[in-house]
């Protein structure tokens, strides 16, 4: 027999309560990893001997594409962990093995003290943090997403990236902050440390706040309806196996967002050191302001989406970056005035919101809650390793072989498959997985839905 329950409109403050703590961790989450990204232009010569800054930063971006591999296993293992053992654990989990993974960064000798074994250290801590953030971005979504008000779950959701760019903005802050105290000398000579400490402390006052989170009653739910048919619910791998259009989806949808996200975010700082001429100095912050408005917008394309749906807001994203993308980074190398990098860069982001903004709640309605975390986080950690984390490589790459405006069509590329994507996937957001749950009471089962399909949209 199968039957559903609508779920119960949830307290605001206790919603307005879990969303903040749950974005707290995130954020100290995605301080840890992007303060490699942001500080790798002066510890880069610390870990590797080459005398050529694009060399050297070549081979720290790519221990940071490395770091990506260990994504899909995390979004794996932490994913089929929070959908068992429930989401609160699972983010706890998370921000512990990136602490850990700061820590051992923040303490490793140099390539001049202990030789090939510094860039070993740092690749093991990499990969540590890349278990980690693999893990983070289903269990946080689905986390987030779930104990979302009923049509507020656009808004709620969306702090998931405000959090991941106030953890980026953290970064950069501390490292205008640390670029005004020390000379460039010391801050290639030991401030680079600083922000890996300050990451490994915050971790572990996070995992704390994270344990003291509330549950999410759909997991509670599932849990107990389970309990009450006197077995194990059926999670992992072969579970999502029965979802062949829900992970096409995904997979579509992420890939541009992904490796947009990227390349306006962790990467461009680095584009207008190298490539426009622009000082680190003003580079920071440019990218500051830019990453800050960008923090801003999230919430209101959230509720947008809300509104009008999310797809609707998913097209604005694929269209605008299909077009755009090879004038804006054409235009930004030839440029080395602030004001009009700002705008170039900022125009970008504007874009990229319509795809970060929902990038938890149009994954999370796609599945049950069986395998919602799995769902969410395994395809997305996968398509955040194969070109999320390539991205800044393969970029210097070809700026090394002299053709860097290749990258510009790999990038249009990318995003112009994510339209497809939009265009061919039906309206998440109408009969979402979110609006169901198992009766805890008789065990009866959700009849989980078929979509979205990837049939053309009428």
């Amino acid at each position: 027999m199968s039957s559903s329950i609508a779920l119960p409109t949830p307290p605001k403050s206790r919603v307005v309560s879990n969303v903040i703590k749950g974005c707290l961790g995130n954020l100290i989450e995605w301080f840890d990893w992007f303060v490699y990204a942001s500080f790798s232009i002066y510890f880069a010569k610390s870990f590797f001997p080459a005398e050529d800054l694009t060399a050297q930063l070549l081979a720290a971006a790519s221990i940071f594409a490395v770091g990506f591999l260990m994504r899909p296993l995390g979004g794996w293992l932490l994913g089929m962990y929070a959908d068992r053992f429930g989401r609160r654990n699972a983010l706890a989990m998370s921000v512990l093995l990136m602490g850990a993974g700061s820590l051992m960064i923040a303490l490793s000798p140099s390539y001049e003290t202990i030789g090939i074994a510094a860039p070993i250290i740092l690749l093991l801590a990499r990969l540590l943090q890349g278990l980690s953030v693999g893990g983070e971005f289903g269990s946080s979504a689905t986390y987030l997403s779930e104990i979302a008000t009923p049509g507020r779950r656009g808004f709620y959701s969306s702090f998931q990236y405000t959090s991941i760019i106030m953890g980026q903005l953290s970064a950069l802050l501390l490292m205008i902050v640390l670029q005004n105290l020390l000379t460039e000398e010391q801050m290639y000579a030991y401030g680079w440390r600083i922000p890996f400490v300050v990451g490994a402390l915050a971790g572990l006052v996070v995992m704390w706040l994270r344990r003291g989170m509330d549950e999410s009653e759909h997991y509670k739910d599932e849990k107990a309806a389970a309990s009450a048919e006197g077995k194990k619910p059926v999670t992992g791998l072969r579970a999502l196996a029965k979802y062949p259009k829900q992970l096409a989806a995904v997979f579509g949808l992420a890939l541009g967002g992904t490796v947009a996200f990227y390349v306006y975010t962790s990467y461009m700082q680095k584009y207008m050191v190298n490539t426009s001429g622009i000082s680190k100095e003003d580079a920071a912050l440019i990218s500051f302001i830019a990453l800050f408005i960008f923090m801003l917008l999230q919430p209101i394309a959230g509720a947008l989406s809300d509104k009008i749906g999310r797809r609707k807001v998913m097209l604005f994203f694929s269209i605008g970056g299909t077009i755009a993308t090879v004038p804006l980074l054409t235009l930004l190398s030839h440029t080395s005035n602030v004001f009009v990098a700002f705008g170039l860069m900022m125009t970008g982001l504007v874009f990229v919101t319509g795809y970060t903004a929902l990038s938890a709640i149009i994954k999370a309605e796609m599945f049950p809650t069986k395998v919602r975390a799995l769902g969410v986080g395994l395809p997305h950690a996968i398509v955040a390793a194969l070109f999320g984390g390539t991205a800044e490589p393969v970029a210097l790459a070809l700026k090394q072989a002299g053709v860097e405006s290749m990258f510009f069509w790999y990038v249009t590329g990318c995003i112009a498959l994510t339209l497809v994507a939009a265009v061919m996937v039906k309206e998440p957001s109408k009969n979402s997985q979110l609006d169901l749950r198992k009766d805890a009471g008789t065990g009866d089962t959700t009849g989980d839905r078929e979509q979205p399909e990837l049939v053309p949209a009428k």
